[in-house]
């Protein structure tokens, strides 16, 4: 069983531990490998701007939002060939009757699904050409699994979603490129989580990863969203980036590599 950290008030670690994990790394002539994603890009903004300013040479995953992405954020990107750009849904919307919030929660019409996922993919690629990945990002991730064999009919080969032990199977052909921690305290001021609760999942997935209980050839991914991103994510933001640029066992690693593994 695959071992997923926990972000809650009783998990905690600092910078200190994060380190002494990466030391550990180092002493087994391994080096941790870490992956960043962020949502909800449709436009260039301002809180983009900060984004691109912050993640810096650092390979930055994107999930657009097809049906509502403009022009103007593929000029945004344009200067920054490191920036990739995945299929966040369709419309962001929610089609779920009842409980935790779906754009393709059981029981939608197969055919339906089936034309928005493949309209998104063919959106991105008409928008941003070879930067867009054929990697598939649910929103709230969230993907029925009546869904998975309708992802590679609309040309997509990678699901990125939290992590979680009840994750299903994937069809053959479909790379699963998870992330693990994701820095917003959703249930609270959507502010940021903690940097104890952060630290605490990265250290927690790259323990499990260096000690085999979880794949470890798996990237440590971490969440973020630029909208909603205050001055304490980017402030721990600057000092994971810079620590993981300093430590001779980590590095930062693009979403097409882990797509191509």
């Amino acid at each position: 069983m695959s071992f997923i950290p926990r972000l809650d008030a009783t998990a905690t670690a600092d910078w200190a531990d994060l380190v002494a994990e990466l030391d550990r790394w180092g002493e087994a002539g391994r080096v941790a490998t870490l992956w960043w994603r962020d949502d909800d890009a449709v436009a260039a903004t301002s809180e983009l701007d900060a984004l691109l300013r912050l993640a810096g040479e650092v390979p930055l995953a994107l999930a657009v939002i097809p049906a509502d992405a403009q022009p103007d954020l593929a000029a945004a990107l344009a200067p920054f060939p490191q920036i990739a750009v995945l299929q966040h849904g369709w419309r962001h919307a929610n089609h779920a009757a009842n409980g935790k919030k779906s754009e393709f929660p059981p029981r939608r019409p197969a055919a339906a699904v089936a034309v928005e996922l493949a309209e998104g993919h063919a959106r991105l690629v008409e928008l941003f050409g070879p930067r867009a990945l054929p990697v598939f990002v649910p929103p709230w991730n969230r993907l029925a699994a009546e869904f998975l064999p309708l992802l590679a009919e609309a040309g997509i080969t990678g699901l990125s979603s939290m992590a979680t032990r009840e994750a299903p199977a994937l069809p053959r052909g479909i790379a699963r490129i998870n992330v693990h921690v994701d820095v917003v305290a959703w249930k609270q001021d959507h502010g940021f989580v903690g940097a104890s609760a952060v630290l605490a999942g990265l250290v927690g997935q790259l323990r499990a990863c260096r000690l085999g209980a979880d794949d470890p050839a798996a990237a440590t991914g971490i969440l973020t969203h630029h909208l909603v991103m205050d001055r304490a994510t980017a402030g721990f933001l600057e000092s994971l980036i810079a620590l993981v640029d300093g430590h001779r066992a980590a590095r930062w690693t693009a979403a097409a590599e882990l797509l191509a593994r």
